[in-house]
C-alpha cells in the first residue's frame, strides 16, 4: 500500500468534539449535522416540535444530539455520542464528549479512537481549565490533529484580536504538550458562520471552514510503516474430515501490514516462526493489513492461545513492570497497592499497584508527587506489577498496543486507561523514575 492524502466517499474520518459546559458544543454538532443536510426530515420535525414546547421560535440544533431526558433538561451533555454523517467527500463517525467536569473520563472514551479531536472554546471566556483538561486528554492520547473553534463570535461582534488572542494562548498550550498539528477557526454556531459555509461577518478570516478542514485533514497513513502486531482472540482447529490438520489464529490485525512469508515472533514465549497463509473473509490471500479481522496460519504448530501476540519486525519485550501514564475514570480512587486485572488487547492478567509516582496538575502541568492516590478525572504516572509478561509497545509508537485497562477484580467494573511509556512528546520534567526491581510475592 502506499500513502495517499486524498479524500474520497470511502475514505472515513472520527472525530471527537470536547468543550466546557454553555461553551455551544451540541449546538455546534447540530449546525454541522443540519447545514451538511445530514439530518432526517423525521429528526428534524421531532426537533422542531420539541422547541416549539420550550417555547423558542426557531429549532434548538442542541436537540439533535441532546438525547437523554437528563441532558435536555439541564441543558448539558452527560454521555458520550456518537453519530454517523457523510459529505460527498468522505465519511465521519462523531463522537460528542460531555464538557462538564464531571464527565471529563467520558472525553477519554470518546478520543480514544479518535484521528482528530475539535476543541470548543467560548470567545468570551476564552482558554479555561476544562479547555487545558480537554487538550492535555488530547495530547495523552495522541490524537493527531486538533481543531479550536473558538465559537460565539456573533458576541463578541466578529471581533479578529479576541480570536487571535485566544488563538495564540491555545496553540502554545498545546505545543507545550506535544501536539504539532493545532488548527485555530472563529465560528458561530448559532448563527452558522464558518461551520459548513464561510462567514460573511469573518472577511478577515481567510482559513477553512470547520467542515472544508474536516474534510481535507490527511488522516490515511500508510500501515506498512507501522510494525505488524496481531494478538490473538480465538484460535480454530476444525478437526473435520475436510480441514483435519487446520490450526488458524483468529484476531483483528491491531497495526501494520502481515504478508505470507513473513518472519514473526510469537509472545510472550520469544518463539520465531514463519506466516505460513492468511486467510480473509474465507479466502486466501497473500497479504493483510489493519484493522482488517483475519486468521493466520503459521508454519510450524506452536502453543498459541488466546492473549498471544504475533508480531513481525522489531518485536516489543515482555515485561512485568509497567510503567505507564493513566487516567483515572471511576469514583472509586486508585491507590497504591491496589490489585486489579490489566487487560492488554485480548490478554488480561492480574496486576498489582506498585506505585503512583506523580499527578498531573492540569493547569501548570507539574508533577504532584505524593498522592496517596488517584480520583476520578486525574491524570497520573504509575508503576503496576503483573503476574504475567505483557507485550506492550510504547503508547506514542503504537496507540492499539500500547493501551490498556485497569478493572476491578471483584465485579469486573474498568477503573482507569493506561498508556504504556510517558505523558507528553515534550513536556520539560516528566521523565518518570525507574521501575522498582522488587518483586511482589503476590503476583
Amino acid at each position: 500500500m502506499s500513502t495517499t492524502t486524498e479524500t474520497s466517499a470511502t475514505s472515513l474520518l472520527r472525530f471527537a468534539t470536547a468543550g466546557s459546559v454553555d461553551d455551544g458544543k451540541s449546538t455546534l454538532v447540530g449546525r454541522l449535522l443540519h447545514d451538511s443536510k445530514s439530518v432526517l426530515v423525521d429528526q428534524l420535525e421531532a426537533v422542531e416540535r420539541a422547541s416549539l414546547s420550550r417555547g423558542q421560535d426557531a429549532p434548538d440544533l442542541a436537540l439533535l444530539t441532546d438525547g437523554l431526558r437528563a441532558e435536555r433538561e439541564q441543558g448539558i451533555t452527560i454521555d458520550v455520542a456518537y453519530r454517523y454523517f457523510a459529505t460527498p467527500r468522505r465519511r465521519f463517525i462523531l463522537a460528542d464528549t460531555p464538557g462538564h467536569v464531571q464527565y471529563t473520563r467520558n472525553m477519554v472514551t470518546g478520543a480514544s479512537t479518535a484521528e482528530l479531536a475539535v476543541v470548543l472554546v467560548d470567545a468570551r471566556n476564552g482558554v479555561v481549565e476544562q479547555t487545558r483538561r480537554h487538550a492535555a486528554v488530547a495530547a495523552l492520547l495522541r490524537v493527531p490533529h486538533v481543531v479550536l473553534a473558538v465559537n460565539k463570535m456573533d458576541l463578541t461582534e466578529y471581533a479578529e484580536p479576541v480570536f487571535a488572542a485566544i488563538a495564540e494562548e491555545f496553540t502554545a498550550y498545546a505545543a507545550s504538550l506535544g501536539v504539532k498539528d493545532v488548527v485555530a477557526i472563529p465560528i458561530s454556531a448559532l448563527a452558522g458562520d464558518n461551520v459548513v459555509e464561510p462567514s460573511a461577518h469573518m472577511d478577515w478570516y481567510g482559513g477553512p471552514t470547520l467542515l472544508e478542514h474536516l474534510e481535507t485533514v490527511a488522516v490515511v497513513g500508510d500501515p506498512s510503516e507501522e510494525p505488524a502486531r496481531f494478538p490473538v482472540q480465538y484460535v480454530i482447529r476444525p478437526q473435520t474430515e475436510e480441514h483435519p490438520d487446520y490450526r488458524g489464529y483468529a484476531g483483528q490485525l491491531a497495526s501494520g501490514v502481515l504478508r505470507v512469508g513473513d518472519r514473526v515472533t510469537v509472545l510472550p514465549s520469544g518463539h520465531t516462526t514463519t506466516v505460513a497463509g492468511i486467510d480473509a473473509l474465507g479466502r486466501e490471500t497473500d497479504i493483510a493489513w489493519a484493522p482488517q479481522s483475519i486468521t493466520v496460519r503459521l508454519a510450524e504448530d506452536i502453543d498459541i492461545s488466546r492473549g498471544d501476540l504475533i508480531a513481525a519486525g522489531p518485536a516489543p519485550t515482555p515485561v512485568k513492570d509497567v510503567t505507564a501514564t493513566v487516567c483515572h475514570l471511576h469514583e472509586r480512587p486508585l491507590r497504591t497497592g491496589d490489585k486489579v486485572l490489566l487487560k492488554h488487547t485480548t490478554r488480561t492478567v492480574r496486576a498489582l499497584v506498585k506505585e503512583i509516582s506523580y499527578r498531573i496538575d492540569i493547569d501548570t502541568l507539574e508533577q504532584r508527587s505524593g498522592a496517596e492516590g488517584l480520583s476520578v478525572n486525574d491524570i497520573g504516572h504509575v508503576v503496576l506489577r503483573t503476574a504475567e509478561p505483557l507485550s506492550l509497545d510504547d503508547y506514542s509508537a503504537n496507540r492499539r498496543t500500547g493501551s490498556f485497562l485497569l478493572i476491578d477484580p471483584a465485579d469486573g467494573t474498568t477503573l482507569t486507561a493506561g498508556m504504556a511509556g510517558e505523558a507528553f512528546a515534550s513536556v520539560p520534567g516528566t521523565d518518570a523514575p525507574d521501575a522498582p526491581s522488587d518483586e511482589e510475592d503476590w503476583v
